[in-house]
């Protein structure tokens, strides 16, 4: 319950967020804009995929979740590297540092949780 209303929460930041900052001065950022926007779509299909249930949607929970852990890894070394490539920052900037690392923090957490449901679950016949 506490991952969904992580995700959830990060939904509502992230998709404010770059619909703000798209509507107001997408110019000045395209790139960082555009993947805070991702951002929030992967947040908001992690959140339908764990609120669904089964298997199915615990399958496509893991692949979202380690594909958001890759984007947060690239984007946060990306920044760090190549700081000029990002007039503003994203959700996943500096691995996330903006708020407060959950965007790093909460895939770990989240494969590690639906893993350990997958053990949890009994074997099908």
């Amino acid at each position: 319950m506490l991952l969904v209303w992580l995700y959830g929460v990060m939904v509502v930041g992230a998709v404010s967020r770059s619909v703000y900052q798209i509507a107001t001065d997408f110019g000045r950022a395209p790139l960082a804009y555009s993947l805070s926007a991702v951002a929030g779509v992967v947040y908001g299909f992690i959140t339908y995929s764990l609120v669904r249930g089964g298997e199915r949607a615990r399958r496509a929970a893991l692949v979202c979740c380690a594909a958001e852990l890759v984007g947060v890894l690239t984007v946060g070394t990306w920044t760090l590297v190549e700081p000029s490539a990002f007039p503003d920052a994203t959700v996943w900037s500096d691995y996330g540092m903006g708020y407060i690392f959950i965007p790093v923090l909460l895939p770990l957490s989240a494969l590690y949780w639906l893993r350990a449901a997958a053990k949890r679950q009994p074997e099908a016949a």
